[in-house]
């Protein structure tokens, strides 16, 4: 298959519409579909916008792998429900929406498609690496910056100002933004940290010292060396916390990183829509205009 590619961050979509739309809106039997009328309008616009030739929803089987959690304790770990606990802190108005959002993607022929002890950022990571083709990915997610490539054409429509106003993330938006190349992001990320995802970086580093050494000295192994080396470049402050953090550094790299290895690839041909099914979902669920729009696009 050739064409664009469109990859969906599916929960990072619902999420979004869950929490931007009112739980008033409610289907005939009044179970609330907020995040189900926002999901399904959300793929209409970006289809219609776009145009892609492929769209796949990409999913979280797993929103926090315990490969993840081994290498750093904290990932994920205050988005818990409660201590101890092994899912995520789902809304109750939300979770009975999920599998009612993944039930009409696919009956618009729209593969879900996830993996075992993966989140979607894998998925994603895996299906733009194998790809024949350019690439959009549809996040919320900066970590996915990661995958953007100008040479295959792989680019980020990003989310944080709304689906309405999406930012193109090409490599020049991600030097204009942090002032260092695509594949740098992974290393930078890792300095900097992210408190959303629990990962505390390394102390001291910010993100405009972490640029500055990614674009001095090329990648987290020859920071690491730098630090080590009394003669080099790399200030007291931050030589320090660099060495006070090898071995975080170490296992950061890999949780940070998305995995392009997964057992998964676009259906070849993809699945057809059964628009009759769709309609049917709609009016059961009193969605029936959103699932008019994805069905038409303008």
């Amino acid at each position: 298959m050739a064409g664009r590619l469109m990859l969906l961050d599916t929960a990072s979509l619902y999420y979004r519409a869950f929490f931007g739309l009112p739980d008033s809106l409610k289907a005939p039997d009044g179970t609330v579909v907020n995040a189900l009328r926002g999901m399904i309008d959300f793929a209409a616009t970006l289809t219609a916008r776009e145009r892609p030739d492929a769209v796949v929803a990409c999913w979280d089987d797993d929103w926090r792998p315990q490969w993840r959690v081994d290498l750093i304790a904290s990932y994920k770990a205050q988005r818990l429900a409660e201590a101890g606990s092994e899912a995520e802190e789902t809304p109750n108005a939300l979770a009975p929406q999920v599998p009612l959002i993944a039930e009409a993607l696919a009956l618009a022929g729209i593969p879900v498609i996830g993996a075992p002890e993966a989140e979607a950022d894998d998925v994603i990571g895996t299906l733009a690496a194998s790809w024949n083709g350019p690439v959009d990915v549809v996040t919320g997610d900066r970590d996915l910056f990661q995958l953007v490539d100008d040479a295959r054409g792989v680019r980020v429509l990003y989310t944080a100002r709304g689906v309405a106003k999406l930012d193109t993330v090409d490599a020049a938006w991600i030097r204009g933004k942090y002032g260092i190349e695509p594949q740098a992001y992974v290393d930078f990320a890792v300095m900097r940290g992210d408190a959303s995802d629990g990962l505390p970086g390394v102390a001291g580093i910010g993100e405009k010292t972490a640029a500055a050494l990614v674009n001095e000295f090329g990648d987290l192994d020859a920071i690491v060396a730098a630090a080590q080396d009394s003669a080099s470049s790399v200030k007291p402050r931050p030589r320090a916390s660099l060495l006070n953090s090898r071995d975080y550094i170490a296992a950061a790299r890999e949780v940070v990183a998305v995995r392009r290895d997964l057992a998964v690839s676009v259906p070849s041909p993809l699945p057809s829509p059964d628009p009759e099914a769709l309609r049917a979902f709609g009016e059961r669920w009193g969605v029936a205009g959103p699932v008019t729009r994805l069905l038409t696009p303008a």
